[in-house]
Formats: C-alpha cells, structure tokens, sequence
C-alpha cells in the first residue's frame, strides 16, 4: 500500500498530526488532510494543521483534554464508522502520534470490528519532539541507556505503576498529559527515592508561537514555586542538564 495514495470512499485514515507545527507533519499526512471529505480532529490538533483541510471538508471536533468536557471514545469510534459507511473519505487526526498515549488501538480495533478499510499514518510524537525543541536529548550517552515514556493520569490512587521499580531502571521519565498531575508525580518520585534536585523541563505547547519551557528541580515543585499548563510534556532527570537553547 502507498501510504499518500488518495484514500478510497469509505476509508479511514488514522493520522499522526505531531507536535504542532503544521511543518512536521508527515508527507502522507499533509496529503490526507488536504484531500479528504471529513476530518475527526482531537484537542491537541493545532489550527496552523486543520487549516490545510480541503475546501468544504467538514471538521468534526472530538476534543480529548483531561479535566474538561469531552467527547466519549466510543462515541468518536461510533462517528468514524458512520461517516465511512456513509462513504465519506475520513481523516482521523490526533496530536503527536496515534499509537502513543493517542487510543489508535482502541480506533483501529473498531474500525476492524466493522469491516471499515482504514491505514495508519504515524506521526512524530511529542515525548520526542518537544524535549528536542527545547534543546533536550532524550537520551544521551552519558546519562541513559533507558528511557521511560509515561502517562500522567497514573499519578491517581489507582495508579499501575510501581514507582519505586521505576525510579530504579530508569533515569530519563517523560511524562505526558502530566500538567495537572505534576504535584502528585513529584511527589511519588521522592517518595521512590529519586534526588529532590533531579532536574525537570516543563515544556508548554512545543513547536507552537507559545512555547515555553521551565527548567527546574523536583524540590521547587513539591514547594509549589512552579506549576504546569496545559498542555505539556515533563521530562526528569539529567539530560535536562544536557539542554542547549539552539533556538536563541
């Protein structure tokens, strides 16, 4: 299959939309965009991307952000099935990368479920990109040969992960979704034995006219000196250190 070919009636493509920057979107992505009959696009999609949709496509809002009203994941996979069987060309457009921390699985087994022709375009996924826009590696020799990729909302009472197994195998944790959690991840880390120093890099809307990026220190969250918006991704540990402002 040629991933940019034209999509056929009733087909799916599930579409990674990166970070922002409508640059840095995929060659196949641009193409989808621009020439299908209906976008289904999540919160996270940046105006600068649903801008190249194809004149009178329709834009259908499935906005996901924690803490705010949003639409139900089955209702998101109940409107791609619809609008397929109805013969429309869909893009399904989701921040970053569909299959991180995105539900593509979950879309992709609906749409299977249905017998609805669909394709996968990845998309560049912010753990990766917003780190390396602020000057940060996400790996580097000298620090880590490991590198966890981590959900903020585990950060509740009913959390999956052991923390403490965490802290110890891996010294690099990038956290998505981690705005509104930040004070209680931080608090697990130091409960987990990590340094109340280890550095932290707050990065706020990457690749986008308002991004910034905190650097700071687990210690100066947990006092509450620097809080989080929304949306960002967090990175711990000492290829923080490691930044280089190769914008300024």
């Amino acid at each position: 299959m040629k991933l940019d070919a034209p999509l056929s009636n009733g087909e799916v493509a599930l579409v990674g939309a990166g970070p922002g920057a409508a640059s840095l979107l995929t060659l196949a992505a641009a193409k989808l965009i621009a020439d299908c009959d209906a976008i289904v696009y999540d919160a996270l999609v940046s105006e600068e991307v649903l801008n190249m949709a194809a004149v009178g496509a329709e834009l259908i809002e499935a906005g996901k952000r924690g803490g705010r009203p949003s639409t139900s994941q089955h209702d998101i996979c109940e409107t791609l099935i619809e609008l397929a069987s109805a013969g429309k060309r869909v893009v399904r457009l989701k921040g970053g990368d569909p299959f991180v921390f995105g539900r593509g699985g979950e879309e992709m087994r609906a749409l299977a479920a249905a017998s609805v022709q669909f394709r996968v375009i990845p998309g560049i996924t912010s753990g990766v990109a917003a780190p390396a826009m602020a000057g940060i590696p996400v790996t580097d020799r000298s620090v880590n040969a490991t590198l966890a990729f981590l959900t903020g909302h585990e950060a509740s009472e009913k959390s999956r992960m052991d923390w403490q197994a965490l802290v110890e195998a891996f010294p690099v944790l990038v956290f998505y979704m981690g705005a509104r959690n930040l004070p209680q991840i931080v608090e697990k880390l130091l409960e987990a034995g990590l340094a109340q120093q280890t550095p932290v890099a707050i990065i706020h809307a990457a690749t986008l006219d308002d991004e910034q990026t905190i650097v700071t220190t687990l210690q100066a969250v947990a006092n509450g000196d620097v809080t989080a918006q929304s949306p960002s991704i967090i990175i711990i540990g000492d290829v923080v250190n490691e930044r280089i402002s190769w914008k300024d």
